[in-house]
């Protein structure tokens, strides 16, 4: 960390998600996150950490990241949930030291994170309405709960500076460059309505692969830190969005 001229100090924030951690990836991620974590004070990771959702997958990836020596904090995606063994999944992790947010905060060098995985439904006029089909009443419920979530843990944080960690998007701008038949299972503008009452310095999401890497929430910069996007936005540096704060002594 550097110290500003003001005394401050500047917090290095990295992210990335999509790791898709498997059996192939195996000896693929260790140096990618070695790189990742040297560059940076905290490394933030935004869910599809595994691809089939199986414990074993977890601890492939907990063994990747067991060199890293700079705090660890991540989200699950819905590749994390796809085996019905997130619990699992999520407790490797956490047993191996990272700090794992669901509609949960905390504060990291003088940074609050607050993090949740977010869900889908569309985006201004096209969100999903709960009406109609009670499936359709359920899908909506979800993107609602996970909309609380992320505000209950905006909440709870007291840092004057704060980001916020997703998997699913909370504004369209970020997976423009995907079909568009398909932003409604993206994400959803609900997660921004929290983000507009409680604002964060920066906000941080992946799973659209094809999107694009930045757009706005009002001021507030909102990063689609998906690995395939970033390897193809700089494919001669590492793929790692870096923020930094201003934290005071």
């Amino acid at each position: 960390m550097a110290t500003t001229d003001n005394a401050g100090r500047v917090v290095r924030i990295g992210a990335m998600a999509d790791l898709h951690c498997s059996k192939d990836s195996q000896g693929q991620l260790e140096p990618l996150l070695m790189k990742a974590a040297s560059l940076v004070d905290v490394l933030l990771l935004g869910g599809d950490l595994t691809d089939y959702g199986l414990p074993e997958e977890a601890q492939l990836l907990a063994r990747a990241l067991s060199g890293v020596k700079v705090p660890l904090v991540a989200v699950l995606g819905n590749h994390d949930y796809e085996s019905g063994k997130q619990a699992e999944v999520r407790q490797v992790l956490a047993e191996a030291g990272i700090k794992m947010l669901d509609g949960d905060a905390l504060e990291i060098l003088g940074v609050g994170i607050a993090g949740g995985k977010g869900f889908g439904g569309g985006f201004g006029r096209g969100t999903l309405g709960p009406w109609g089909e009670d499936a359709v009443k359920r899908f909506v419920h979800e993107a609602v709960d996970e909309a609380l979530k992320l505000e209950s843990a905006l909440a709870r944080l007291r840092t004057a500076q704060r980001v916020a960690l997703l998997h699913y998007a909370p504004i369209e701008a970020t997976v423009e460059g995907e079909p568009r038949e398909i932003y409604p299972f993206l994400g959803c503008g609900r997660l921004a309505e929290p983000l507009t009452r409680y604002p964060v310095a920066a906000v941080f999401h992946g799973h659209a692969h094809r999107g694009s890497p930045e757009g706005k929430i009002g001021a507030i910069p909102v990063y689609n830190v998906s690995l395939p996007l970033l390897r193809r936005l700089w494919p001669d540096r590492p793929p790692l969005r870096v923020v930094e704060v201003i934290v005071a002594e």
